[in-house]
């Protein structure tokens, strides 16, 4: 399963319809150490682009968006309790939440590791 990742700095990984989203290592590299993180409501309705919940760090607070209109089915509990998970494992256990998506074609206007690499470079 690829990721794909936007301009804000977060990644999604889609499977089937469903999708995982969270922040990039760039993203916590740039933050530094995340000290709360502010995750949406399960149920709620998102567009494309809409802020989905906020991550503090020691140096700065940076907005969550959504990467692709969707639903939220789930977030990462996990993170209430241990924020620093956002940056030791940002792609794996530091995940943010779960969204079925709305519209799935909107994949394509994100980037690949490769787009998004020379993007941050």
């Amino acid at each position: 399963m690829s990721l794909l990742y936007t301009s804000d700095h977060e990644w999604i990984s889609n499977d089937n319809g469903s999708a995982v989203v969270g922040i990039t290592h760039h993203a916590q590299d740039a933050l530094g150490d995340v000290v709360f993180v502010e995750l949406p409501e399960v149920g709620k309705t998102f567009a494309q682009g809409d802020v989905t919940g906020v991550v503090e760090s020691v140096k700065a607070a940076a907005d969550v968006y959504m990467p692709v209109s969707g639903v939220i089915i789930e977030v990462n509990e996990a993170l209430r309790d241990n924020p620093s998970l956002a940056n030791t494992d940002p792609q794996g256990e530091g995940w943010f939440f779960k969204v079925r998506l709305s519209d799935p074609g909107q994949l394509t206007a994100l980037m690949d590791e490769a787009a998004y690499k020379a993007m941050t470079a």
